[in-house]
């Protein structure tokens, strides 16, 4: 039988008749799968542990006919436990999960892996909420291959920290402007945002709130366009 073992984290589960569910996986190395997996609604149903929102997982997947397979066995490797006893970051989990399934309709790299899993250890921990979504979101557009351009200006110049900029959002550029809201502290932390794969060290910065609203604003605005969710 032509069955796939690898670990993966589930990103969606629908139930399906009377005590099974579909299952939406994120895998290490085979990209995402749909799985039935049946009677795990049970009481005593051996698959369930592993499924859980918020896990690493071992998975035993069998391929059907049609673009849903078969869950054959699964085994819990890590569960995030914390973010499941605090109701904001249950909720900032459930919408990360959602967009980052709707934004890899197709083939997924391991990328997307490495991105989930760093998610959860962060949303696991003390970082804030608000940190963690900017975060995310700037790393799904990195990782879809949005990026914006945080070197050189419009102009080819390199980015000069004593002036201001304003933000093309069309060419994924800076513009010099007198009256540019953008300027050197912005500028650091986007690259940051954008930078870092461990975002921890984004709550060590001093005087943030005076930056974060705007810097904030404009990778919503990117990740709107670029983004389809």
């Amino acid at each position: 039988m032509n069955q796939l073992v690898t670990v993966g984290m589930v990103l969606a589960r629908t139930d399906f008749q009377e005590a099974d569910r579909i299952v939406t996986i994120l895998t290490k190395d085979h990209g995402k799968l749909k799985a039935m997996a049946k009677g795990v609604r049970r009481p005593k149903s051996k698959l369930a542990g592993g499924i859980e929102l918020f896990s690493v997982s071992n998975f035993t997947y069998l391929p059907g006919k049609g673009n849903i397979g078969t869950l054959i066995s699964s085994r819990l490797i890590t569960h995030y436990a914390n973010i499941v006893k605090d109701i904001k970051r249950t909720m900032l989990g459930y919408e990360l999960l959602k967009r980052l399934n709707k934004a890899t309709e197709d083939a997924t790299g391991q990328e997307y892996f490495k991105l989930l899993d760093q998610t959860f250890k962060v949303l696991d921990g003390d970082l804030s909420l608000e940190l963690i979504e900017d975060w995310f979101n700037a790393q799904l557009l990195r990782t879809a291959g949005h990026q914006p351009n945080l070197k050189t200006d419009k102009g080819g110049q390199k980015l000069q920290m004593a002036r201001q900029y304003s933000f093309d959002t069309e060419n994924m550029n800076f513009v010099v402007s007198k009256e540019g809201r953008y300027g050197q502290r912005h500028i650091k932390l986007l690259r940051l945002l954008f930078g870092l794969e461990d975002p921890t060290a984004l709550g060590k910065i001093q005087n943030m709130e005076e930056v974060l609203p705007a810097s904030e604003q404009l990778v919503r605005t990117m990740f709107h366009q670029f983004i389809r969710i």
